[in-house]
């Protein structure tokens, strides 16, 4: 399948999963916890309330192995000016989230990890359940955001 036409089946649209697509076009689900939705929020109201920009929640980018779905992103105002509400951005937002779920392996998050920073993030945070953090950058895996000074390590829900 492609992206908009995932968009376009009603069948698909009140799910509730976060849908992705594979390399194949292959439609991947997985399900979503309160848990999950509540550190969403609050990394979105962190983001928001520290940095000027925009932030979206199930932010769609397109990459060579499908369309992937980062839990939150930032993106700055020229990101926004460049690539408005594009479905999916061909381009990542300079920072992606991911919340790792229990359905989530280590794999799939350094993979989704390396195709952000591919597609342009500058910052891939990785929220493990209980909301620790741990950043990376096209260098690795790194112990401070270069665009939050007060970025806390751990987010409390």
């Amino acid at each position: 399948m492609q992206w908009s036409e995932v968009l376009q089946d009603n069948s698909l649209s009140n799910l509730p999963y976060k849908i992705e697509l594979n390399e194949y076009g292959q439609i991947l689900m997985s399900p979503a916890s309160n848990q999950h939705g509540l550190l969403q929020v609050e990394i979105a109201f962190f983001l928001r309330a520290n940095k000027q920009g925009k932030v979206i929640t199930e932010c769609s980018i397109d990459t060579p192995k499908g369309v992937k779905v980062a839990d939150v992103a930032w993106g700055s105002e020229n990101f926004f000016l460049n690539n408005g509400v594009e479905t999916p951005y061909l381009t990542a937002p300079e920072i992606c989230v991911e919340i790792v779920s229990p359905s989530n392996s280590s794999q799939e998050m350094s993979e989704k990890t390396n195709l952000y920073l591919q597609q342009g993030a500058k910052e891939v945070w990785i929220c493990e359940q209980n909301g620790s953090a741990t950043i990376y950058n096209t260098l690795g895996k790194t112990p401070t955001s270069e665009f939050f000074a007060n970025l806390p390590l751990k987010f409390e829900y």
